[in-house]
């Protein structure tokens, strides 16, 4: 288990544009929230709450939490059964706000993450990646 964040780069675009579908999304029902916090595994920290969530094919799942006391999103990668090291990666971009994208790409047993951005006032969008398979997404506008 990984116990600091790590820094952020620029190649989150370049992920986020290669990485998986991107499309507008409306806010998750409380059903999916429910669901999603039930395997969000709370590496974002105190006050983040999972707001929607992204099947990594059927490896995992890429989280997305939002703290409304602090105005910021983080992102997790969560595979569905911990293994062997493989590569795994987050990334998190707070759109058209000129802030550096949050990424973490490494190999690791269960997750990589959490990687945080300022969302409010923004929209943002997430791209994670287990092995092979990626998957990502956006919207949720602050």
């Amino acid at each position: 288990m990984k116990l600091s964040r790590r820094a952020t780069t620029a190649a989150a675009l370049t992920v986020l544009a290669l990485g998986g579908t991107v499309a507008a999304t409306a806010p998750a029902s409380a059903a999916t929230t429910k669901a999603a916090a039930a395997s969000y595994n709370g590496v974002c920290g105190t006050g983040y709450k999972v707001i929607d969530s992204t099947p990594v094919a059927r490896v995992g799942t890429v989280y997305l939490t939002w703290n409304e006391s602090t105005g910021k999103n983080c992102a997790v990668t969560v595979r569905n059964i911990t293994g062997a090291k493989i590569h795994m990666e987050i990334a998190l971009a707070a759109l058209d706000s000129g802030q550096h994208d949050a990424v973490d790409s490494g190999r690791y047993t269960s997750y990589a993450g959490p990687v945080y951005v300022n969302g409010r006032g923004y929209c943002v969008a997430w791209t994670g990646t287990i092995g092979t398979a990626s998957a990502g997404d956006s919207g949720h506008c602050s």
